[in-house]
């Protein structure tokens, strides 16, 4: 696949401006909107986005999960309703506008459920085996909690999966939010990025950014209206946001293993995986660090 150095979505000089309270107000005013939008603007394959993320969480039962900026709950509530039985699923999020619309949706997970099987009804037949229960009973199961996500008020090593959607790239410090997803991840446990990414491939790089840049804007402002920043702000955040190889390297970096990323819809969106190592992973590595040390001074003896 030949690929290109396109300039990026967002070519100002200047940083996106993602301090807290910029962003939780950004998304206080086009939270009544903010689910139609989405699903208008990505003509409706974010869902498919979302369905693709949760097939590939390695969920088990009896051991809670955790969405982080889970905005109005569409990635928890989809995480419910394939979950193994006994699996408490919370969402959480600094925005209590977008919450109060995610806590509202818990009725309506049924039908939602059933809307969404219609739009990817294929690949279902392997489904068989999930051990989930029906979506009235797993939406029930769905908490939401307002937090920070560089902050969040958990334990360490609570949850087997953490995820997130489209909303790391709107969290200030992105190593701290994937270094504190890390911290409350049980071990051997899973992390996961589901987020907007840049086409590699000539020309259409440049449609993309073109629609990115000049059409999505105009026409998020139409729709939302009250903000006209927010869907401004959207391809600045994606063209300022690490994908691709240079994310899975920050994962990594904070310490997860065997990080891989697959990308979707011709590299629009992305997901991104890896796992906390477990406890005779990380003592087996601390071994190694330790030998490795001994060895450097070892030699550093032998050329003194």
């Amino acid at each position: 696949m030949t690929t290109a150095q396109a300039p990026p979505l967002n070519d100002s000089a200047s940083q996106v401006d993602k301090s807290n309270s910029r962003v939780r107000e950004m998304f206080r005013q086009i939270a009544p909107r903010y689910d139609a939008m989405n699903h208008l603007l990505s003509m409706n394959i974010d869902r498919y986005w979302r369905w693709r993320a949760v097939r590939r969480l390695n969920m088990k039962a009896g051991t809670p999960i955790l969405d982080t900026c889970t905005g109005t709950g569409d990635l928890a509530l989809a995480i419910a309703r394939k979950a193994p039985e006994k699996v408490d699923v919370i969402g959480s999020d600094f925005c209590h506008a977008m919450l109060t619309i995610a806590r509202d949706k818990r009725p309506r997970a049924q039908s939602d459920d059933s809307s969404d099987q219609s739009d990817i009804s294929s690949d279902q037949s392997d489904d068989s085996s999930n051990q989930s229960r029906d979506s009235g009973e797993s939406a029930a199961r769905v908490s939401f909690l307002e937090a920070d996500s560089q902050q969040l008020p958990f334990a360490d090593n609570q949850f087997q999966c953490v995820t997130v959607a489209f909303g790391l790239r709107n969290v200030a410090d992105t190593d701290r939010g994937l270094a504190e997803m890390t911290r409350v991840c049980t071990p051997g446990g899973q992390v996961m990025v589901l987020e907007f990414s840049q086409p590699r491939m000539i020309g259409l790089r440049q449609v993309y950014g073109f629609y990115f840049r000049n059409i999505l804007p105009r026409i998020g402002q139409w729709f939302a209206r009250n903000d006209k920043a927010a869907y401004k702000y959207l391809p600045e955040s994606v063209g300022q946001f690490p994908d691709g190889q240079e994310l899975a390297d920050r994962m990594t970096a904070i310490g997860l293993t065997n990080v891989r990323f697959t990308p979707m819809t011709f590299g629009v969106a992305t997901i991104y995986e890896g796992f906390k190592p477990s406890d005779t992973q990380h003592a087996g590595q601390q071994h190694a660090d330790q030998q490795h040390s001994n060895q450097q001074h070892a030699d550093q003896r032998g050329d003194g």
